[in-house]
């Protein structure tokens, strides 16, 4: 009597095959690791908390206008908007800097999807800037009527939170932006920093340009956000500015990422 023998499948991958590449969550969590388990970035984020907190203690003690759970939201903002784009920056601009852009890429080929996780990242940490900004501004409410003789005051709107995320978010992708533009951590931080400015500077120190300030500076179509009192027309300037500041250096700069050749 004799049989056949059906050999056994294996469960695992063939060999010689190549690994599955890895999925969109897990390229966020490798981003989200890359903001923190360096140096600079570690440090930037402890400068963003501690000015934070500074900025609300300030209040407490000096500024009564700003004793309320929606005033220190807004002042523990102030020190988040200027310091976390230096972190969007970063996690662009550090894979040439650090050459690490030949790894990264080698694992993951299409480099779009590597840039789609650099802004998701950065989207997360503007959340979590803005979550941890919340409970800052808790303490401080909760703070005010020991150290002063004014009550604690809890008011704060949906609108104003929804319109603190999305500026916050907004802020970070620009310094993304610029990180994708020009690959270069000093070029990228000095840029984002002092051209916004000397625009802002221009444009309100020109009658003339008033107009300009009101639909393409930034810093003016947003700064109503921090207090969640951007309504009707605004949304439209915003937009405006939005596309001047961060889709056009962003699509340049992704071009350019996929483009250049790796160290």
């Amino acid at each position: 009597m004799s049989g056949t023998t059906t050999p056994l499948r294996s469960r695992g991958p063939a060999a010689g095959a190549e690994p599955a590449p890895p999925g969109p969550a897990r390229l966020v969590r490798v981003e989200l690791r890359k903001a923190y388990d360096t140096r600079a970035g570690a440090w930037l984020l402890v400068a963003v908390a501690v000015a934070a907190v500074a900025v609300v203690v300030l209040q407490v003690f000096f500024d009564p206008p700003a004793r309320s759970l929606a005033g220190h939201l807004t002042g523990a903002q102030l020190p988040v908007g200027v310091l976390l784009p230096v972190l969007g920056i970063l996690l662009v601009t550090s894979e040439w800097s650090a050459r690490t852009a030949g790894t990264t890429f080698g694992l993951v080929p299409r480099r779009s999807r590597v840039l789609a996780a650099k802004v998701a990242a950065a989207g997360v940490l503007a959340v979590l800037a803005v979550a941890a900004s919340a409970l800052v501004a808790v303490a401080g409410t909760l703070l005010t009527p020991l150290v002063t003789d004014d009550p604690a005051d809890w008011t704060l709107t949906a609108g104003q939170v929804g319109q603190v995320l999305a500026v916050q978010v907004a802020t970070v992708l620009v310094g993304v932006a610029f990180g994708m533009l020009l690959l270069s951590s000093p070029l990228a931080i000095v840029l984002y920093f002092v051209l916004p400015t000397a625009f802002t500077v221009l444009v309100n120190a020109v009658a003339a340009l008033h107009w300009v300030r009101d639909w393409l500076d930034l810093t003016s179509t947003s700064a109503p956000m921090y207090e969640g009192l951007l309504e009707g027309r605004g949304w439209l300037r915003l937009a405006t500015s939005l596309a001047l500041w961060l889709l056009l250096p962003m699509a340049v700069g992704w071009v350019r990422v996929l483009r250049r050749d790796v160290p």
